[in-house]
């Protein structure tokens, strides 16, 4: 091959420095080690890649051309070296984290900060997810490491389970929602009476879960569970809200809790991930999460 890496290297350098002795500074090579390999890669090419007439080495457009696409290869060349040694030491080139709406990424953002602390270079990747969502993505391999599955997981196997303790949710409506005046308990019959806010399930190849909802009644869906607090403070709708969501809205005035007569359980979380991954990323991660509490009282 007449083009390699070490050639495009010594261009990259002239290009940036301005000189070919300032390139050859920077490589700690002797100035003429530096002429030699340009005039060779000029004679192999058969094109002229810099324009000597001045005192500063200016590319040519075929030179510039060369090094555009050059610096690309390089950056590929970078890339691919660290990933084999990322992986000689065992660490993971991409981890891929899904985290259920319930939890809210922004709670990982300190545990992240701490694992950038580590000399690995794993690439991390959080996704959210919602209901199912978060198993779907686990066991179709879209994520790596799943935070804050629902509920039980489906058959099949493939995955290790953690508990990470119970979600309890709270029936609550906007103050100016008909439902906020009735007598308590509420009974499914006048629940039934009234749209409710339900988050659509995020799974792909896995049937979708629904919870809360009754049969017949008007549904709006939502993306996700925050903007189901939202539809739910705007007075759009009704249902079930995790009370550590629904917790700051109903201190604020903006929702008010109503006690029904068919309640919603709390149901498990759970930190699940693939067995088939032995990466040290996602041991680090495991390890983690076993021992932090990402689900504040």
């Amino acid at each position: 091959m007449r083009l390699t890496l070490d050639a495009l290297q010594v261009l990259d350098a002239i290009d940036r420095k301005g000189s070919f002795a300032a390139a050859a500074e920077e490589l700690f090579r002797v100035p003429s080690a530096i002429t030699y390999t340009v005039q060779k890669l000029e004679q192999d090419l058969a094109v002229a890649l810099f324009d000597r007439t001045g005192h500063k080495a200016v590319l040519t457009p075929a030179g510039q051309a060369l090094l555009l696409e050059g610096r690309q290869l390089l950056r590929a060349a970078q890339l691919l070296e660290s990933r084999v040694q990322r992986v000689a030491t065992g660490y993971e080139t991409e981890l891929t984290i899904a985290v259920s709406d319930v939890i809210g990424t922004e709670r990982l953002f300190p545990l992240l900060e701490d694992f950038y602390r580590e000399p690995c270079g794993t690439e991390v990747k959080l996704i959210n997810e919602v209901y199912g969502g978060s198993w779907d993505a686990l066991v179709t391999g879209r994520a790596d490491l799943s935070i804050g599955a629902p509920g039980e997981g489906p058959a099949g196997g493939g995955y290790s389970v953690r508990p990470m303790g119970l979600l309890e949710f709270v029936f609550a409506v906007a103050p100016n929602h008909p439902l906020a005046q009735l007598p308590e308990p509420l009974s499914s019959q006048a629940i039934l009476q009234y749209r409710a806010i339900s988050a659509a399930d995020s799974s792909r190849h896995l049937a979708p879960r629904t919870s809360g909802l009754l049969t017949g009644q008007e549904v709006l869906s939502v993306p996700d569970m925050r903007a189901k607090l939202a539809a739910h403070v705007a007075g759009l709708g009704v249902g079930y809200l995790p009370l550590r969501l629904a917790r700051e809205a109903v201190q604020a005035g903006q929702l008010v809790i109503r006690q029904v007569a068919e309640p919603k359980p709390a149901i498990p979380l759970h930190l699940a991930w693939r067995t088939d991954h032995a990466g040290r990323a996602l041991a680090w991660f495991v390890e983690r999460l076993e021992r932090e509490a990402l689900l504040p009282a």
